[in-house]
């Protein structure tokens, strides 16, 4: 049993080799899941695992050798749940996210990555795995991990708190650019509270990783390049995408072959 194809994400354990990767980098985006894999200067891809369902999946290794998946959560903490559970299943036991983010303070720049050491969690999928009181929090030791490769390749990076929510549109306070201009009354002004609260950033995943981290067992992290400054518009800018985009995959790829291999242990999962 412990050898079948997972549903959802398309293979199992017996297509993970003899050695069998206990990282996994996931991305919401397909592309940046198979550039992470093929495109990024010192990793080695093994093979493609699987396309299943859009969620495209890849056995790699990093510059020490080490295995790792590269793999797509899709957009959204409902189906980021899912993927986590099956990788789970395959062994996986180290997951660091690597995503996209907006700013909502106004030193943290576009072009600029954001570590999250924990998540205000507004996520439904997050309140079917621990109660909505349960905090939300990255594993230290894979946290610190990734400050360290920042620091090691002079990103421009910034720690802290992000909000995590369902929506891009409505539950970012996205009216003006959104096809719903009436919001709902909790909803006006929420990014103004958040920034009084010293919250860096939104983005849509990182609480329910957090939480499946801390229930499941396995150290949960989180990076993100910054591609809107919430405090001037709600609009992504492309060319700073870019940049923030590899600049979090580098510092995501440094982290994981640098991750000591003691804090793979389940005694620093909980």
């Amino acid at each position: 049993m412990e050898h079948e194809v997972q549903y959802h994400i398309g293979f199992g354990k017996k297509d993970l080799g003899q050695s069998p990767p206990l990282i996994a980098l996931i991305s919401g985006d397909p592309d940046r899941a198979r550039i992470i894999a093929q495109e990024t200067q010192g990793t080695v891809l093994e093979k493609e695992l699987s396309e299943n369902r859009g969620l495209n999946s890849y056995l790699a290794r990093l510059p020490n050798g080490r295995p790792f998946i590269s793999a797509t959560s899709g957009m959204g903490a409902p189906s980021l749940s899912i993927v986590i559970n099956e990788l789970y299943q395959v062994g996986v036991r180290v997951i660091i996210r690597v995503g996209t983010s907006g700013s909502i303070q106004s030193d943290v720049k576009m072009g600029s990555v954001v570590i999250t050491r924990a998540a205000l969690c507004r996520q439904g999928a997050a309140d079917d795995i621990a109660p909505k009181e349960y905090p939300a929090a990255a594993n230290p030791f894979l946290t610190l991990a990734l400050v360290n490769a920042a620091r090691e390749l002079k990103t421009d990076w910034h720690i802290g708190i992000t909000a995590s929510v369902d929506t891009f549109f409505e539950g970012q306070e996205r009216a003006e650019s959104s096809a719903n201009k009436n919001l709902l009354r909790h909803l006006h002004g929420v990014t103004e509270e958040y920034r009084a609260l010293g919250i860096l950033n939104y983005e849509m995943e990182s609480g329910t990783l957090f939480k499946m981290g801390s229930v499941y067992g396995f150290a949960a992290a989180c990076i993100c390049g910054i591609i809107a400054d919430r405090t001037q518009s709600e609009h992504p800018d492309h060319q700073a995408k870019e940049r923030a985009v590899h600049d979090a995959i580098r510092v995501a790829l440094r982290a994981a072959e640098t991750f000591d291999k003691e804090y793979m242990q389940p005694r620093y999962w909980r």
